[in-house]
């Protein structure tokens, strides 16, 4: 059996998940211009990622005995394309610093499976922060 705080971290995973993945999606719908053709489509390729990181995340808390959020946390779509990639670094960073707090605890409470996903989302999550990062530089 799991802490409710683990859960509660999984519920605040799932939130950021949806968040992100709503987020990265309307910025690959909504931003135009010569220099959206070099991120659109990493824009929708992570988006459709994140969905699944939502999935992935939500199934496990089920299992653990959760109820899975349908609220995502605040969505920011931006105006520019600077502001939409610094607002998605630091969105990532969160991330990265979430699911390193919740690798810690899974391992704690010695639930090996849920440490095993975060350990494999929290890779995507650092590439997603390196494109991000990255795409800044060249703006």
């Amino acid at each position: 059996m799991v802490s409710e705080e683990l859960k509660n971290l999984l519920n605040a995973a799932i939130a950021r998940e949806l968040q992100v993945s709503i987020q990265y999606m309307w910025q690959h719908v909504q931003w135009r211009g010569v220099k959206a053709f070099a991120v659109n489509e990493e824009f929708k390729k992570i988006a459709i990622q994140e969905m699944k990181h939502a999935e992935m995340i939500a199934e496990r808390l089920f299992y653990l005995g959760g109820i899975p959020t349908t609220k995502p946390d605040p969505i920011f779509v931006g105006e520019s394309l600077k502001d939409m990639l610094t607002q998605d670094a630091k969105d990532e960073e969160n991330a990265i610093k979430l699911y390193k707090t919740i690798i810690e605890k899974a391992k704690s409470e010695g639930d090996t499976t849920t440490a095993h996903i975060f350990v494999e989302i929290l890779e995507d999550e650092e590439e997603h922060h390196d494109f991000f990062t990255s795409a800044l530089e060249e703006i």
